[in-house]
């Protein structure tokens, strides 16, 4: 068959050139109009580019500030931990914006170079640094920390935003505010993603190991280096290492391993550990001792004897939560027996006193708002699997239980304490308030309040509990102290136990008091047999010394009204401020005591 003949394609004509005027002239704008488009494309793709990359910087620096904190925690606490924590990054930001150009000219390459190469760095160096912190302590050390880790970091993160931000076309904008927007809204921004990652971070923590304080760290680092690539990046291979190998705080078998080679050297023993809702949470045995504690960042929530038998409920190395247990022996009216009565414990610690009143026989509900301290308190403080369970904010679980649950409680124990202070909003009028609607006109209601006596926090606490329930009794775990002890410590620090009816204190009814207990009530517990009636009775006048004149608030010099009169004595839920200005002093008074309750290896080796 003959080859198929090609029909050769017809080329296109070429374009006719203007002849006339009008021609060139539509042919010239359709020249410009193109070239417009081309010009704006380029423009929007690099003021694209420019804002990009600056507000990913901003955003880095803002989640690794709040890692930062949370990092500090375990060594400090939550409250010392913030306490300087803005002062800090302020100072850092005032720095890199008026340096940027300091840095481009001593640098031999471009400033954001450096940023991996810091952000790699921050773990080993707060690994060092938490080494010293008993030297340091915790009105400075979290400021002299964050200062040698944080703070370069976030001074060369700013510094590298307003390089970039030199690029932004703000031609637009009057000359008078073009200035200032790139620095505003920086700053804008900041804090936005600092407020909404400190919301995610409470909620995601410890949800793997790369979600863990130094996970976290280590994860940033890592964006910095995709972000920064260079040849730099060779010289991150020892705080990798030391990450990898050395750094115990990132919680990894091997990690693991190696901390407790350092701890058993001291005597003890981390039997688990994990990062939570409430902080760094960790269950520790004391070898020469004898005993176990749970910790929460720079806290203790409990502790038992471990080298004592338990019979049907551990030995607490605390006596207050034996105490709370007296809540049984107050005298009411038509009370029930045990196996018909319903208690309600907000905030679980270890489960000393919820696991006494469930060996009772009392139908005991428990709400605890972190979910590794309730798995840790089954698993390695044998508290009963027999009990209802509520993994919730308290508050939240009792603004929507109050009515299904209204007189339904014979007792309620409310024991919360964590980062060094009493959670604020647990104490307020409106709580309280919720919780005396769940408990049964006969009902008897104890309050644990962990204060120091020589500051108002304490006096407006009682003044709140007594104004919602009329009859109350006040009771400090241990003897108080002599005025010179106090007077040489500086504080008086202890936990204080309130126990409350809904009776008319003016009434038989209303006058409270304990029976003697028998011996079913110790449950074969030696603690309970010394301590489960309380002894050391708080007279009404220690607390009304604290209406007296005004006291400073410490290193600010700063004056307030230590509650001047009924209205200022009270703490309700839109003014938590009453107890907010004095949790720093609070703090800091508690983190000595537990640096004496345990060594200081033991809080800086987390």
């Amino acid at each position: 068959m003959p080859p198929r003949k090609q029909t050769p394609k017809k080329a296109a004509a070429p374009k006719k050139p203007p002849e006339t005027k009008e021609d060139f002239e539509e042919e010239l704008k359709l020249m410009a109009s193109q070239a417009t488009d081309e010009t704006w494309v380029r423009w929007t793709t690099h003021q694209a580019v420019v804002y990009g990359k600056a507000a990913a910087l901003v955003v880095l620096m803002a989640v690794y500030a709040n890692v930062s904190q949370l990092t500090l925690s375990p060594v400090y606490g939550q409250i010392a931990a913030a306490r300087l924590h803005q002062r800090v990054i302020w100072s850092a930001l005032f720095v890199g914006w008026g340096g940027n150009l300091a840095l481009r000219r001593l640098l031999p390459f471009a400033t954001i170079k450096l940023l991996p190469l810091v952000a790699a760095y921050v773990p080993m160096a707060q690994f060092f640094l938490f080494q010293v912190s008993g030297y340091f302590g915790a009105e400075t050390g979290p400021a002299i920390t964050e200062a040698l880790t944080l703070a370069p970091l976030v001074a060369l993160s700013t510094a590298c935003v307003a390089d970039i931000l030199e690029a932004a076309d703000l031609s637009a904008l009057p000359k008078s505010i073009a200035g200032s927007v790139p620095g505003l809204s920086s700053y804008g921004l900041f804090k936005l993603a600092e407020m909404d990652s400190a919301r995610q971070m409470s909620e995601q923590i410890g949800r793997s190991v790369l979600q863990t304080r130094v996970g976290l760290e280590l994860v940033l680092a890592a964006t910095y280096a995709i972000m920064a690539r260079s040849k730099l990046l060779v010289w991150t291979l020892p705080a990798v290492l030391h990450a990898a190998f050395f750094n115990t705080h990132l919680i990894t078998p091997m990690a693991t391993n190696s901390l407790n080679a350092t701890l058993n050297a001291s005597g003890w023993s981390l039997i688990d550990r994990w990062e939570s809702t409430t902080g760094y949470i960790s269950v520790l045995d004391s070898h020469k001792d004898g005993f176990r504690v749970l910790r929460c960042d720079h806290s203790l929530l409990g502790g038992e004897w471990t080298k004592f038998e338990r019979k049907i409920v551990a030995e607490p190395i605390y006596s207050v939560f034996t105490q709370l247990e007296a809540i049984r022996l107050v005298k009411v009216p038509g009370k029930v027996p045990d196996n018909k009565a319903k208690a309600l414990n907000i905030g679980l610690g270890i489960g000393t006193t919820p696991s006494a009143l469930i060996a009772h026989g009392i139908d005991t509900t428990i709400v605890e708002i972190d979910p590794v301290v309730y798995d840790f308190a089954k698993k390695y403080f044998g508290l009963p699997a027999n009990h209802t369970a509520v993994i919730d904010d308290a508050v939240s679980w009792s603004n929507a239980a109050r009515d299904e649950l209204r007189e339904y409680f014979d007792y309620i124990v409310h024991d919360v304490f964590t980062g060094g202070a009493e959670p604020i909003p647990l104490f307020t009028q409106e709580f309280l308030t919720s919780l005396r609607d769940m408990l049964k006109p006969n009902g008897v209601i104890a309050i644990n309040y962990a204060g120091d006596f020589t500051l108002p926090p304490l006096g407006i606490a009682i003044r709140t509990i007594k104004s919602v329930f009329p009859s109350c009794r006040v009771f400090r775990e241990n003897e108080a102290p002599t005025p010179d002890a106090v007077a040489q410590a500086g504080r008086d620090f202890d936990n204080v136990i309130v126990f409350c009816t809904n009776a008319d204190p003016f009434t038989v009814a209303g006058a409270i008091s304990f029976r003697s207990p028998v011996e079913a009530d110790y449950l074969g517990s030696l603690a309970r047999r010394s301590f489960l009636v309380p002894k050391h009775e708080v007279p009404e006048s220690v607390f009304a010394v604290a209406t007296k004149g005004k006291e400073k608030l410490g290193e600010e010099g700063e004056e307030a009204d230590a509650n001047n009169g009924e209205e200022d004595g009270i703490l309700r839920a839109n003014e938590t401020e009453k107890l907010a200005k004095w949790h720093d002093r609070s703090a800091l008074g508690h983190w000595a005591v537990m640096r004496f309750v345990l060594p200081s290896e033991i809080w800086q080796n987390w």
